[in-house]
């Protein structure tokens, strides 16, 4: 039997894929560090925080632990926040700080360190990012099958409430050939009753922002509610107007006394741009074209889920090609100073404009408005802050690719 021969680079990744197959989510790190130092390469994995503001590293048996790193003012951070690898020195000790990614979900970064002198590692820059996606991946695979992932991208305790919505949301960015959509949501730990959902198939995109009334427990059971009916109608193949009746009906059902979720239900045809909504007691997306916002998409409106409106109208609107859609709670522009001034949709409307300048992807333009409205506000926040950004652009699905 003719036995086959691997090189270095081929059996790394084999090793890897071996250690992991039954390896449970905090012995990741581990496996990479062991599939790698053959290589020459000592490497260190980071995860991002639930607030997006620092690389929390992985633990492994037997390493001492690294410092957290800041998103803002360190390499390790360019790398995340631009999905482009940032190197450091020359020869032994040198180092390349590599976005890890699931797809395009940002995640956190990895630091491979050189730690051989014939070890060139800028002219293997395109097998490690190839290597740190692969091990993106098997961090997403892994990690609702235990809790060591998620304890180190924790701060702070998460509120029931919150685990229980957080639990059913997707992830934060997706992206197909013609777009992108990406999503953040404030407080991280105590979210009241916000959420977001998305799906493409085909050539049909279908995404929506929610808001159930209220906040704390009650508020995530009505929106889950809302959400798991909305759900269950959009895989039964319903249109926007049976979808949006479905989640009338489950909170009817299930909140006999009075209760309500606002939210944005939109379908958008990828190889079009027709866009079609209802804006149920919703504040109304924001159209952006060329880097300009240009008017609120007023149309579609009714009274919030669960209040028994049957004037149910679809409103549509024609997109172009780079046009962005911002979608947002009123928590963002209703958040206040120690003065008394809100954040408002024109202070809202002025920093992703200049994002959009900035030509900055969309994950990075929801993170820093997150950020800008976590600044502005005085004390806790009093309601839930949730911002959705999707853009009908190839061009800008390329920009969030590392």
């Amino acid at each position: 039997m003719t036995q086959v021969t691997y090189d270095p680079w081929h059996a790394a990744l084999l090793d890897f894929l071996h250690l992991t197959q039954q390896a449970q989510d905090d012995q990741i790190a581990g496996c990479v560090s062991a599939s790698l130092r053959p290589l020459g390469m000592e490497p260190t994995c980071y995860l991002v925080d639930e607030e997006q503001r620092q690389l929390h590293p992985l633990p492994e048996f037997g390493k001492a632990a690294a410092e957290p790193l800041g998103v803002e003012g360190t390499l390790a951070g360019r790398a995340f926040t631009s999905v482009e690898t940032q190197r450091a020195g020359t020869g032994a000790g040198s180092r390349l700080w590599v976005p890890l990614v699931d797809g395009t979900e940002r995640l956190g970064v990895i630091e491979i360190v050189v730690v051989r002198d014939d070890c060139d590692i800028e002219a293997l820059r395109d097998w490690c990012e190839s290597y740190v996606n692969l091990v993106g991946h098997l961090i997403a695979v892994k990690m609702p099958y235990g809790d060591a992932l998620q304890q180190v991208r924790r701060t702070r305790p998460m509120t029931v409430a919150g685990e229980l919505l957080l639990s059913t949301l997707p992830p934060l960015t997706f992206t197909s050939d013609r777009l992108v959509i990406s999503a953040v949501l404030e407080p991280h730990y105590d979210i009241g009753g916000d959420a977001f959902d998305y799906a493409l198939d085909d050539q049909t995109a279908w995404f929506c922002v929610l808001d159930g009334m209220g906040r704390g427990l009650r508020a995530a059971v009505m929106t889950v509610t809302t959400l798991a009916a909305i759900r269950a109608a959009r895989r039964d193949a319903r249109g926007l107007y049976a979808i949006t009746q479905a989640a009338e009906e489950a909170l009817q059902e299930q909140f006999p006394d009075t209760a309500y979720v606002t939210g944005v239900l939109c379908e958008l045809d990828t190889g079009t741009g027709r866009l079609r909504f209802i804006s149920a007691g919703h504040p109304a997306p924001l159209l952006l074209r060329h880097g300009r916002a240009v008017r609120e998409l007023a149309g579609g409106r009714r009274l919030p889920l669960g209040l028994d409106d049957n004037t149910i109208d679809v409103a549509e609107e024609a997109l172009e090609p780079g046009d962005r859609l911002l979608l947002y709670s009123d928590g963002v522009v209703e958040a206040s100073d120690r003065h008394g001034d809100m954040f408002g949709v024109e202070r809202l409307v002025d920093l992703t404009e200049r994002a959009g300048q900035a030509r900055l992807p969309a994950p990075e333009t929801l993170r820093i408005l997150a950020h800008r409205v976590a600044e502005f506000r005085d004390g806790p926040p009093r309601d839930d802050a949730t911002l959705m950004l999707v853009e009908w652009s190839a061009e800008a699905a390329r920009r969030v690719l590392p």
